[in-house]
């Protein structure tokens, strides 16, 4: 999707006293496993990550952004289906999770149908379902061949957003899941809602076979609103399976906005919401290349590259989120996460002052830590460090910022 969309910008403008609320992180009050965060390479519509671009996209050096997970493109076309191997060959040498979206398919399996008065709408042939399967699987073959397991592949990208590619209803989503879905030979990520509509993916938890057949939900963010982010019936339902975000940019699509100061700070804000609203287990963008998005044309990290590298490097797959005070004060949002023997905080300060923070750490402690900042003149930079001290810190937030902390569990 590559159209702006609206969005509300809150963004907290007073001045704030010098101290927020304590923070308190609960590291044994564990929350959802973190499988990463990434973005999809599409070489068919803006051309292929080059070869340096992949380095800095999934390496975690100096200057990496450390992605984790690689979303690519399932070309109804066979022939160009090689298309998608160099970039997926590296991005799995680098340790990142493979996953494969579809938008149409091929085109024998498809028909022109009227939708809602609108002619030559596209919709798979219903008696077709079972090759459209196959054709899912000869992907996932055609990968593995060429040296790139893929982790899970998925039905249909933004099948109730279709206007320029395939619809599918929700009964059509079913029947597909249920009776189709559990032929393919790969985790299955469904239904990729453009705007997580809860009408695309109720039918598939309430189904019983159908939910079997479902490895991953899978749900994009256009859109959505903060208080839509939570999905109960996911979590009466869901046991074993997965929740991932699979496709956003956020806030905007606008042209050359990748650097533009505050408003990059939301990339941020919104992956922060989708961690500790949503319980989402993966973080994926759009375009990892593109003048509005983490790395610019020119293959450099922009701000809101940054914003989201405070959690893609330091957040590693296995990691798991940790209840923490999500909002202890005006402006300021916290999420924590543990793994690897260490614990890891992201702080978000809105106001357009500094914060002092203090954070006190439960059923565990810390001892020194390290912090990089992101703000209006700095890009990851080093930061303070900090000693804990009876299970507790204090570090200063500047003003319109983010900070990653990170220390060692004792």
């Amino acid at each position: 999707m590559e159209a702006s969309v609206a969005k509300d910008m809150l963004e907290t403008s007073m001045a704030v006293s010098a101290s927020g609320g304590d923070a308190t992180i609960n590291l044994a009050a564990q929350k959802q496993l973190i499988r990463g965060y990434g973005g999809i390479n599409h070489p068919a519509w803006i051309g292929d990550l080059t070869a340096a671009q992949r380095e800095t996209a999934f390496g975690n050096g100096n200057n990496q952004l450390g992605f984790s997970i690689l979303r690519i493109y399932i070309d109804e076309n066979k022939n160009n289906w090689s298309r998608e191997v160099a970039t997926a060959k590296k991005a799995k040498e680098k340790g990142a999770l493979l996953f494969a979206s579809p938008w149409n398919p091929p085109s024998d399996m498809a028909e022109t149908f009227t939708r809602n008065g609108v002619a030559n709408q596209k919709r798979l042939k219903y008696d077709k379902y079972g090759a459209y399967a196959q054709h899912l699987n000869d992907f996932v073959t055609f990968m593995k061949n060429n040296g790139v397991e893929l982790y899970a592949i998925s039905v249909q990208n933004e099948p109730d957003y279709a206007h320029t590619w395939t619809w599918w209803t929700p009964s059509e989503m079913l029947n597909f899941m249920k009776n189709y879905a559990g032929s393919i030979n790969c985790k299955v990520i469904a239904p990729e809602s453009y705007s997580y509509m809860k009408n695309m993916s109720d039918p598939i938890l309430n189904d019983s076979q159908a939910l079997a057949n479902m490895d991953i939900l899978g749900a994009h963010l256009y859109g959505t609103p903060e208080s839509s982010f939570s999905y109960p019936l996911f979590k009466q339902k869901g046991a074993n399976k997965e929740l991932w975000m699979t496709e956003v940019y956020y806030p905007n699509s606008n042209n050359n906005s990748a650097d533009l100061w505050p408003e990059a700070l939301e990339v941020s804000y919104h992956i922060h919401n989708a961690m500790v609203l949503g319980d989402f287990q993966a973080y994926v963008w759009w375009y990892i290349r593109r003048q509005y998005g983490l790395m610019k044309e020119d293959g450099t990290i922009s701000k809101r590259g940054y914003n989201m590298a405070h959690f893609s490097k330091f957040v590693r797959p296995g990691y798991v989120r940790v209840d923490a005070s999500a909002n202890p004060s005006n402006g300021v949002y916290i999420s924590a996460y543990k793994g690897d023997n260490k614990a890891v905080i992201v702080a978000i300060n809105k106001n357009t002052s500094a914060v002092s923070q203090k954070f006190t750490f439960q059923n565990g402690t810390g001892g020194s830590v390290s912090s990089w900042i992101t703000d209006g003149s700095r890009n990851l930079a080093a930061g303070s460090s900090y000693r804990v001290s009876g299970n507790s810190f204090t570090a200063q937030l500047p003003a319109r910022s983010v900070t990653t902390f990170v220390t060692g569990l004792s």
